[in-house]
């Protein structure tokens, strides 16, 4: 379906730029959120359904979104996670033989009002020089004043707890019951694919809620721990941060990625911080400091572990850092199966240069299983 004519919309930063575009679909609607930008060139519909981009307005840096449709198993939580979507051109046909659906009717099952023909290029620059910010994209171009006053309201991302918002509410459980381990997974805004990843190195998955204790998922007999990503600033999850200190206390294999890694470091003491522009897409560079290897990475986080602190810690190692602004990447706890990382090594979308993460989780596993055996 093609659109002969197209609504007014806009783009208004909480700074009071603004920034116009059209309506996708021609539809009447007003979206609220954190404005941040993806440069992925591929890989929308497992962005938009990425929990952790829960309450965020994405900028799509490529030039054509919805080109090769959706998809249905392309999807990396049950619906549309993100506030709103912001690019330059959007395909309302699609070529590619194998998809499911537009991507324009994929985004009205979940109701995501989207503007495009916007000059993406100067949105972005605008935002990578003066931050990130609250912003609000609608077709109400006339009444700009009420906006303002509306947006004023949302509040800010940092202290934002979001985890609860995107958390499984029941535990449930993927994979082989047979599978040879079990693996504890502390669902704070969880992504599909890391499950399938897990699952396919022999693991059966019990997934429990962003505020489960220690006990409850002690209480499974798993073999390891995890602790997932998300959305939000880390630092009011105060229920997951107390559990990962009893998981490293009692000495168990726990690994954590993108928002657990934050959680991770709070458990050991280290601060976060909310970054100016933060990091999303998926060709960013991390050397591992202990191969001295790099790798290309997916990442989507809009907080980081502070560096300082991190160095200071008698207790942790730093196992990987990026090499675009030397933020922390990855740590270790030293004489602990634990470890986490600020990206995604499983990477949908994106590279699988950071694939070998889930076989160094597992290695710790097998060891400490085996070593149980033994004793």
């Amino acid at each position: 379906m093609k659109y002969q004519t197209k609504r007014k919309a806009l783009i208004l930063l909480a700074d009071g730029t603004i920034f116009y575009g059209k309506a996708v679909g021609d539809k009447e609607g007003t979206a609220f959120g954190e404005v941040c930008f993806n440069t992925g060139m591929t890989g929308y519909q497992e962005i938009f359904t990425d929990p952790s981009y829960f309450g965020q307005l994405m900028v799509a840096t490529n030039a054509h979104i919805g080109n090769y449709g959706a998809n249905d198993e392309e999807t990396e939580s049950d619906t549309v996670k993100i506030a709103g979507l912001i690019c330059k051109n959007f395909s309302y046909n699609y070529s590619r033989p194998n998809a499911d659906s537009s991507l324009q009717e994929f985004l009205d099952k979940s109701k995501l009002f989207s503007i495009s023909d916007v000059d993406t290029r100067a949105l972005v620059s605008y935002i990578r020089d003066h931050g990130a910010m609250n912003a609000v994209i609608s077709t109400d171009v006339d009444n700009i004043d009420k906006l303002k006053a509306d947006l004023a309201k949302v509040p800010s991302m940092e202290g934002l707890e979001l985890a609860s918002k995107v958390s499984t509410s029941e535990p449930y459980y993927y994979g082989d019951k047979n599978a040879r381990y079990k693996i504890a997974a502390l669902d704070i805004g969880i992504k599909k694919n890391i499950l399938r990843n897990l699952a396919k190195r022999d693991a059966y998955i019990k997934v429990f809620p962003y505020n489960a204790s220690y006990a409850d998922l002690k209480a499974w007999e798993p073999d390891g721990y995890f602790i997932s990503n998300g959305p939000g600033d880390p630092e009011p999850l105060k229920e997951a941060i107390e559990t990962a200190k009893n998981i490293i206390a009692d000495d168990n294999p726990l690994f954590g990625i993108c928002l657990g890694h934050q959680v991770i470091a709070l458990a050991n003491g280290v601060s976060t911080y909310k970054m100016y522009n933060g990091h999303r897409g998926i060709n960013h560079p991390v050397l591992n400091l202990e191969t001295g290897k790099g790798e290309i990475t997916s990442q989507n986080h809009g907080f980081a572990i502070n560096r300082e602190e991190t160095e200071a810690n008698e207790n942790l190692i730093i196992t990987h850092t990026h090499l675009n602004d030397k933020t922390v990447a990855g740590i270790r706890v030293k004489d602990k199966k634990v470890f986490s990382v600020q990206y995604h090594p499983e990477a949908s979308p994106g590279p699988h240069d950071a694939d070998y993460l889930f076989d160094q989780f597992f290695d710790l596993i097998s060891a400490n299983v085996n070593k149980t055996a033994v004793v």
